[in-house]
């Protein structure tokens, strides 16, 4: 008999973090950029924002927690790619400075949960 899974990656703090942060920028950023910039900008923009929510999805469904690290380390990384590519729609007049700042702010939030659930994932594969 297997055993039913009740919980899921939406239950950790770091994925509702990343979650509302891509939401914003689907409502908030991508609709003021150009239509020039529909394979480029746009794009990065909304595989990066997508990546922070499937890697910690993907980790959290391997079952090991050297597995699961690697996967949010890789949204890590696509946190700050994603700040990257909004300097650059600021620096290109795309987005205000005060969008830019929001946004730093939500990503910068979503780095501090995601590194502390990345710490205690560490703690946990220590303890095995």
């Amino acid at each position: 008999m297997t055993q039913e899974i009740t919980r899921t990656f939406e239950t950790l703090e770091c994925w509702k973090a990343c979650q509302e942060l891509r939401v914003f920028l689907r409502l908030q950023v991508i609709p003021k950029l150009p239509q020039r910039e529909n394979f480029e900008l746009r794009s990065q923009l909304i595989r990066a924002a997508r990546s922070t929510t499937a890697n910690i999805a993907e980790g959290y469904g391997r079952f090991h927690f050297l597995e699961n690290r690697k996967f949010c380390l890789n949204a890590r990384g696509s946190l700050f790619e994603l700040l990257d590519h909004l300097i650059v729609a600021q620096e290109e007049d795309y987005i205000t400075p005060e969008t830019l700042t929001t946004c730093r702010q939500q990503i910068l939030h979503a780095v501090k949960i995601l590194n502390g659930y990345i710490a205690w994932i560490k703690s946990q594969a220590d303890k095995s």
